[in-house]
């Protein structure tokens, strides 16, 4: 009896892992799909209110009414993939408290298992609108994410606070969007306003694109500026403060930034909009941004900006480069980069002309307007060069594969820059855009340029906001029509190659090269201390910053080669406590003859240990140095027109 038992048990354990040896699990059926946007008008206008007044908690609450033509299955999204960020970043993680009804009655949602970003809706009989009601509860801490409202200011970007019907282009959706903000508070906008009740204002109604593609700043200290008076199409820049003593803005300044809008019309021919509005925020509390949108911008500067307009050079290309993206990227955009709403999901190919082109305008336009010195973009340039120059991930990985980045890395801080790479189409496609213009300049004995290129490819439809995608032999054709040249083959080395070094031919042809002294430019200079860094990357090859931690060591660098990783914290150096000068100064003497090794004592989390670079070449930064005999076409490139 005892043996029939067992004989039966193994039979049956053994027949248990047959049985789930021959049942495979296999894929539960996806969902059906969410309904494709088709180019046909929306049955209604949306009515989006908005109220900006809790500021101490940081919340935007939203009332929201979506009209319906029909009852049955309907699904709203809320807009994933936003433009400018090039990725799915729309933080639909900060909507909370959805509630939807109809007629007075709440309606059960459901969210897409499949696409986090849909919410599913049955909409009752006799249904003819559904009332939505949530909140946009925005980061309270820079470790949440981007701050957008401070006791000063905001930064009211309305995709964050709407949710639009699937199944139509944006651009056929009308929305009617009003905001209630704190009292005697103003603001900047590329929206016309279509009424004031006190502290509310309700703007003329847009398509939802439209909507998007124009956010608001808003604040206690306020300040407009006419950047093109007397114009037909108006120019004004924007301002808002943490302090009202940031908005002591001087007639020089004043006018770098009219020249700026001058030397664009200049060198584009044309104007892709109504009226442009620059949204400009003085501030160290709101979250840093740089976005461009069709008839305006969001740009945030220091605080010092325009009361230290000497010190404040650094990163002062931004209101260039961002204007830029009116003319490059918001009406001339890559045809796989335009999408017909914002969750389907854009493909960045051709980011390095999107992208790249407009770091190379951003830097000539700053220099041509004033924004900065010829010689501070020289300097911005050189640094540009060498980094690039020092990126060792080229060998491995091509520019072209880096327009992905903003999908592979969501911007999120990565270890190891230098070898990993990150969203190096721009300032490396800067460097391509310089190569170009100066193969132009040479073999047309400066007759035309990429200025030329800038007329044919973005300065067409004067007036016209209206999209215009291209291709990448599009590009080609425009070049061409420039220089006739082999330009596909030109594009294609250099976005597919893999160096060795950066490609700096265009310094080289713009009459300049790349070297390095013992001595930082005054740009260098001025970087660190914006930045409160010892940048020492072309030298130990390494950034340090603030309380001694590693901000970067570059892959194969002496840094790399003896152990060190970002963030470490550098403790002492050569037996003394650090500080930033004592470590340029180890760096120093370790170029003297017979010098020893550079020792560093290191905190590595929880432990300590001492390191040795053995390096001895001193220190190292960046300059571009005239090559003598040579035609100066980069000063040609900077000069006002």
């Amino acid at each position: 009896m005892k043996k029939t038992l067992i004989a039966a048990a193994l039979c049956c354990a053994f027949g248990g892992v047959a049985h789930a040896q021959n049942s495979n699990p296999s894929p539960e059926p996806m969902p059906p799909g969410i309904a494709a946007p088709q180019d046909i008008p929306y049955p209604g206008t949306i009515t989006l209110a908005v109220d900006a007044t809790d500021l101490s908690r940081h919340i935007f609450r939203v009332q929201e009414t979506v009209p319906v033509a029909a009852s049955g299955p309907m699904t709203l999204l809320y807009p994933a993939w936003l433009p400018g960020n090039h990725s799915p970043s729309g933080r639909i993680d900060s909507l909370a408290g959805l509630e939807i009804k109809a007629g007075g009655k709440t309606l059960q949602w459901t969210r897409d298992p499949v696409d986090v970003y849909a919410f599913h809706i049955d909409v009752p009989e006799g249904v003819s609108q559904l009332d939505l009601s949530f909140e946009f509860v925005s980061p309270t801490t820079s470790d949440q994410g981007r701050i957008v409202m401070t006791p000063a200011m905001l930064n009211l970007q309305w995709n964050a606070v709407a949710l639009y019907p699937a199944g139509y282009y944006t651009r056929r959706i009308p929305f009617s969007a009003s905001v209630t903000l704190p009292d005697q508070w103003r603001f900047g906008t590329a929206l016309e306003t279509a009424a004031q009740d006190g502290a509310t204002t309700t703007f003329k109604t847009v398509p939802f694109n439209t909507l998007v593609d124009s956010p608001m700043f808003a604040g206690r200290w306020f300040q407009r500026v006419d950047l093109d008076p007397g114009a037909k199409v108006p120019v004004h820049m924007d301002v808002v403060a943490d302090r009202p003593e940031y908005l002591d803005i001087t007639p020089d300044e004043i006018k770098a930034h009219r020249q700026l809008v001058q030397q664009a019309y200049k060198l584009f021919g044309a104007h892709h909009y109504d009226h442009y509005d620059f949204l400009v925020a003085v501030t160290e509390e709101l979250g840093g941004i740089g976005l461009e949108h069709h008839r305006s911008s969001e740009n945030s500067v220091r605080p010092n900006y325009f009361t230290e307009w000497d010190k404040s050079f650094v990163g002062r290309d931004l209101l260039a480069h961002e204007y830029t993206h009116s003319w490059n990227g918001k009406f001339r955009r890559g045809a796989d980069l335009w999408t017909p709403n914002f969750d389907v999901p854009m493909r960045d190919s051709l980011l390095w002309v999107y992208e790249g082109q407009t770091q190379y305008w951003g830097y000539v336009l700053a220099a041509r307007s004033g924004l900065m010195s010829k010689q501070q973009t020289l300097d911005a340039i050189a640094n540009v060069a060498a980094t690039y120059d020092h990126r060792i991930g080229r060998e491995w990985r091509a520019l072209k594969d880096t327009t992905n980045d903003p999908i592979i890395a969501h911007r999120r801080p990565i270890p190891w820059r230098s070898w990993q790479r990150s969203e190096d189409y721009y300032s490396e496609g800067q460097l391509i855009w310089l190569d170009a213009d100066t193969l132009i300049r040479e073999k047309t004995h400066g007759k035309k340029s990429l200025d030329n290129f800038a007329k044919t490819f973005f300065g067409i439809d004067n007036g016209s906001y209206v999209t215009s995608t291209y291709r990448f032999d599009d590009v080609v054709a425009a070049l061409n029509q420039v220089m006739p040249y082999d330009w596909a083959s030109f594009l294609h080395e250099r976005l597919d190659g893999h160096g060795p070094g950066a490609p700096l031919a265009g310094l080289e042809r713009g009459g300049y090269k790349l070297v390095y002294t013992d001595k930082p430019s005054a740009f260098t200079a001025q970087a660190e201390k914006v930045r409160k860094s010892t940048d020492l990357a072309f030298s130990l090859g390494l950034s340090v910053g603030k309380g001694g931690k590693l901000t970067e060591v570059l892959w194969d660098g002496p840094a790399f080669k003896a152990g060190l990783a970002v963030g470490m914290q550098i403790i002492a150096v050569n037996g003394f406590e650090y500080d930033a000068d004592g470590l340029k100064e180890a760096v120093r003497l370790a170029a003297k003859p017979g010098a020893g090794p550079i020792e560093l004592l290191l905190k590595d989390d929880k432990r300590y240990r001492t390191v040795k670079l053995d390096y001895h070449g001193g220190l190292r930064y960046p300059h571009l140095e005239r090559i003598k005999g040579s035609d100066a076409r980069l000063d040609a490139i900077l000069a006002p027109r």
